[in-house]
C-alpha cells in the first residue's frame, strides 16, 4: 500500500515538474533575424511576379511567410536615401524628427533608445554585421559587431565631382568629363564597352579584403548562429547586406545566368525624365551618373543584368544563413523579417537611382515569417518598412516606447487586423519632392516648379499616366493636397508648400 502511495506521489511530482518545465519553456522569448538588402526594389523577386530574375531563397521566404506588397520608405533629407532610411529604422523616429535626433546619437541616453539597446535591455543578445551607414557607433548600439561596412566601397566620385563641378555632361562645357569619370560610371556606351566588368575582382569594391562582402556577411552570420545555438538567451541579428547597391559585383557564374536578350525594358522606360533637374535627381546625383545621358536601351539592360546577378548572389548567401538557422535547432522559435532600405529605378522613368518618390524607388520587398505567421500569404495593407523595429519589439513582448513613431504589423501579418495603421503614406525627398498615397492614388508634388501629378495606382501601377488635369479628378487633387499639408504638419516637415494650393 505504501509503495502504491509513493508511486502516486512520484507521478504527481513528475507531472508537476513537467508542467513547470513547459511553463518555463513557454516564457522563452523568440529569436529575431532581420535581413536587410540595399537598393532592392519590390519587383525584384521571382515569386512576386518577376519572371526574369532568379531568387530561390527569397521565393522560399514568400512561400513560408507573409508578404507585405505595399511597404514604403518615408523619404530622405539628402541623396543618401539609405542613410535616412536606416536612421529611422534604428531610432523609430520619422524622417524629419530623426534628422534632428541623429545629431545627438553619441549621447548615452540617445543610444539607449535605439533598436539594439531596447532588445538588449529585455534579455536579447544583439548582433550586427554588414552595412551600417548611421551616425551612431554600431558597437554602442549592438553588443556584438563584425565587419561594419560603410555606405558603399570606395570610388573616385568625389574627385570627379570636384573637377567636373556638374556644369553639364556636355563636351562643350566639360571636354574632359569622360576622362575624369571613375570606373563604373557613365557606361556602357556600346556593346563592346569593357571599361567595367562587374565580376572583375581586381576592381576592388565588394571584393576589397579578398572575399565578396556578401559572402563575408554570410560567414559572420553563420559563426554567430553556431555560438548562439549553445546558449539559452534569445538573440537579435541585424544582417545588412551592401548588395545589390552599386558597384553591382558578383562572381561571374551569377552574371552568366542572365542574357541581355532576355531582359526586358521597363514599361515606364524613358531616355530622360522631363523633370529630372527640378526634382533634384539630375546629373549631380551620383546614382544617376552610373549610366549615360540620355538613357539607352543597352545601358538600362546592362545595369539591370548586373542588378539581377547581384541579387541572385545575395539570395544564395541568405539561403546558407537560413540553412544554418535550421541546423541550429533554433528555427522553430525564430522570426525572420526580410526587407531593403528602399527601392531603385533601374531605367524606369529615365532614372537609375532611388532619389524619387515613384514606387520603384521608395517601395522595397517586405516579408515576415515565424512560428505563427501565415504561410504563402500576401497583403496589400500599407506599411512603412521602418515598422520592422516596432514589430520586433512586439514579437519580443517589449512595450513600445512613446517616442517610437512607427507601428507593429505583427497583428496584420497574423490576420487579426485588416487595415493599415496609417490613414495615408507620406513621402519626402529633400525640398524638391513630396508625396501622399491614399486609397489607391498617389499625388506627387514638385514644389520648385509648382507641379502636381496624380496617378491611379490600381489602373496604372507603373505611374505613367498623369491624370491630375482630368476634370473629374480636380476635387481628388485638392483633397489629397490638403491631406498632404496635414501630414507635413504631423511629420514636422520644414517645407512649406501651402502656396501651391491656389494653383490647383
Amino acid at each position: 500500500m505504501k509503495i502504491k502511495i509513493c508511486f502516486l506521489f512520484l507521478i504527481v511530482a513528475i507531472s508537476s515538474c513537467n508542467k513547470k518545465v513547459e511553463k518555463e519553456a513557454s516564457k522563452v522569448k523568440p529569436n529575431i533575424v532581420f535581413i536587410f538588402t540595399d537598393d532592392q526594389t519590390y519587383s525584384s523577386i521571382h515569386a512576386l511576379g518577376n519572371n526574369e530574375i532568379i531568387t530561390p531563397t527569397m521565393d522560399l521566404l514568400v512561400k513560408e511567410g507573409t508578404t507585405f506588397t505595399n511597404a514604403y520608405n518615408m523619404g530622405a533629407w539628402s541623396g543618401a536615401v539609405c542613410a535616412a532610411s536606416r536612421a529611422m529604422l534604428i531610432s523609430g523616429r520619422s524622417v524629419w524628427n530623426v534628422n534632428n535626433f541623429r545629431k545627438n546619437w553619441i549621447k548615452k541616453d540617445s543610444l539607449n533608445k535605439t533598436w539594439g539597446k531596447l532588445l538588449e535591455t529585455n534579455g536579447y543578445d544583439t548582433y550586427m554585421t554588414g552595412k551600417w551607414h548611421v551616425d551612431a557607433p554600431a558597437n554602442q548600439v549592438f553588443q556584438h559587431t563584425k565587419h561594419v561596412r560603410p555606405g558603399m566601397p570606395k570610388d573616385t566620385w568625389d574627385h570627379w565631382k570636384m573637377v567636373a563641378k556638374f556644369d553639364s555632361l556636355s563636351k562643350t562645357k566639360n571636354p574632359d568629363y569622360e576622362a575624369i569619370m571613375p570606373n563604373g560610371y557613365n557606361r556602357p556606351k556600346s556593346i563592346n564597352d569593357t571599361t567595367w566588368r562587374s565580376f572583375d575582382t581586381s576592381k576592388g569594391g565588394f571584393w576589397e579584403g579578398g572575399t565578396h562582402w556578401s559572402e563575408v556577411l554570410k560567414d559572420d552570420a553563420i559563426s554567430f548562429i553556431d555560438e548562439a545555438k549553445t546558449k539559452d538567451n534569445p538573440f537579435f541579428m541585424y544582417l545588412a547586406f551592401n548588395a545589390p547597391h552599386d558597384p553591382r559585383q558578383a562572381p561571374k557564374e551569377y552574371f552568366d545566368m542572365y542574357n541581355l536578350d532576355n531582359i526586358s525594358l521597363p514599361e515606364s522606360y524613358l531616355p530622360k525624365y522631363p523633370f529630372n533637374e527640378d526634382i533634384a535627381s539630375g546629373i549631380n546625383v551620383r546614382d544617376e551618373a552610373l549610366a549615360p545621358f540620355p538613357r539607352t536601351e543597352l545601358a538600362v539592360k546592362t545595369h539591370t543584368k548586373e542588378y539581377y546577378a547581384s541579387i541572385t548572389h545575395v539570395d544564395a548567401q541568405i539561403g546558407k544563413i537560413i540553412e544554418a538557422l535550421k541546423a541550429s535547432g533554433k528555427m522553430d522559435n525564430t522570426y525572420i523579417i526580410f526587407t531593403a532600405d528602399h527601392g531603385l529605378a533601374m531605367g524606369r522613368h529615365g532614372l537609375i537611382g532611388k532619389q524619387s518618390l515613384f514606387d520603384h524607388s521608395i517601395r522595397p520587398p517586405m516579408i515576415i515569417l515565424g512560428p505563427d505567421i501565415p504561410k504563402n500569404k500576401k497583403t496589400n495593407v500599407d506599411v512603412y518598412l521602418q515598422d520592422a523595429m516596432a514589430t520586433s519589439l512586439d514579437i519580443a513582448g517589449v512595450e513600445k516606447p512613446k517616442y517610437i513613431e512607427f507601428n507593429t504589423f505583427l497583428d496584420i501579418a497574423k490576420g487579426a487586423k485588416k487595415t493599415s495603421n496609417y490613414h495615408a503614406i507620406y513621402g519626402a525627398y529633400k525640398d524638391a519632392q513630396r508625396m501622399i498615397r491614399k486609397d489607391g492614388y498617389k499625388l506627387l508634388v514638385y514644389p520648385k516648379i509648382e507641379k502636381v501629378l496624380l496617378f491611379d495606382l490600381k489602373k496604372d501601377p507603373e505611374e505613367i499616366h498623369d491624370i491630375s488635369k482630368n476634370p473629374e479628378q480636380r476635387e481628388r487633387v485638392k483633397t489629397l493636397f490638403n491631406q498632404l499639408l496635414k501630414l507635413q504638419k504631423d511629420m514636422d516637415d520644414p517645407l512649406d508648400i501651402s502656396a501651391l494650393n491656389k494653383t490647383l
